[in-house]
């Protein structure tokens, strides 16, 4: 009996020294949850899907919310706390709070910071955005701006007004607005007379882009938005806006500030793979996606290796 006693004793006094170190042991915060979210689109799939594998890099439990819906839906979501970080355009910010008639929108960096400003009221924080512009702009087959040296709308500018041939596929808006293609001409000087256009019906850029590639009708420029997954694959180059012409849309993750200031290590950890967006990957990658049918999930995640962002 005393043995069996002694035995008694000592197992207790085990296990009050084992939940004695337990208590002691220090004690790792879950990082999370982290609701991730980003626009139905395209780029917003990838840019969503790069969050999302950041900040689980950075041991954050994340629940994955890419792909949630239209802007409207999302930027809903976020101001109710449903969601807490998602990929939003800088020039968007003009329209949320009513400020699309300001200049300052088409200056990139005056745009995100003044972005920040009009939404911290409202809990919101913008991280940094990539240097890559998702605006209106126009394309032209790579042979025609490789031969003629054309990488800006001036040089485009100076072409035209020399007698260079050129074709344009846009649609009807992008055509006839005073904020698109008029307002290129006004401000880089130079005029498409009606034959030098391909007007055609809806807005969509996959078409205009195609009949610039195919060189339909003499085709060889085409409306475009600045990160279209598809103008790479079909040998287009977006002409750099130098003058300012449209307001600047970059990409950035816009979070809720109390969860920035719970881990403001979030910040750091997405700065570096929205740092190297630029927008010839941007358009990349979009086109693996768009064009080629490559899941979304995936090409974030080969590209973050490739960039020495993720193991």
């Amino acid at each position: 009996m005393k043995l069996k006693k002694l035995a008694a004793i000592s197992l207790s006094l085990l296990l009050i020294a084992v939940l004695g170190l337990s208590s002691c042991a220090p004690k790792t915060e879950t990082k999370g949850p982290i609701v991730v979210a980003s626009k139905i689109d395209t780029e917003g799939s990838l840019l969503g899907s790069m969050i999302r594998l950041l900040l689980e890099k950075e041991g954050f439990a994340v629940t994955d919310k890419v792909q949630l819906g239209a802007t409207g839906v999302v930027r809903k979501a976020l101001l109710a706390g449903e969601i807490d970080i998602y990929p939003e355009y800088t020039g968007n910010a003009a329209f949320f709070h009513d400020e699309a008639d300001s200049p300052i929108w088409k200056d990139a960096a005056a745009g995100w910071k003044r972005a920040a400003e009009l939404d911290a009221p409202l809990g919101l924080v913008w991280l940094r955005s990539a240097p890559a512009n998702n605006t209106w702009a126009i394309a032209l087959r790579k042979d025609l701006a490789g031969a003629e040296g054309l990488a800006t709308m001036s040089d485009l500018g100076r072409y035209v007004r020399a007698g260079g041939r050129l074709k344009l596929a846009g649609s009807e808006e992008f055509v006839t607005s005073a904020a698109a293609l008029p307002a290129f001409q006004a401000a880089y000087g130079f005029v498409l007379r009606q034959e030098q256009l391909l007007v055609l019906s809806g807005g969509n850029t996959a078409a205009t882009e195609k009949a610039a590639a195919d060189g339909t009708d003499g085709v060889n420029a085409a409306m475009a938005y600045g990160t279209d997954g598809q103008l790479a694959a079909f040998g287009l180059v977006v002409l750099a806006d130098d003058l300012g012409v449209q307001p600047v849309y970059e990409p950035a993750p816009v979070v809720r500030k109390a969860i920035l200031e719970r881990y403001p290590e979030l910040e750091s950890a997405l700065a570096p793979a929205f740092a190297k967006l630029d927008l010839v990957s941007l358009q990349t990658l979009n086109g693996r996606i768009a064009v080629e049918g490559e899941n979304p999930l995936e090409v974030a995640r080969s590209w973050l290796k490739a960039q020495g962002l993720l193991n």
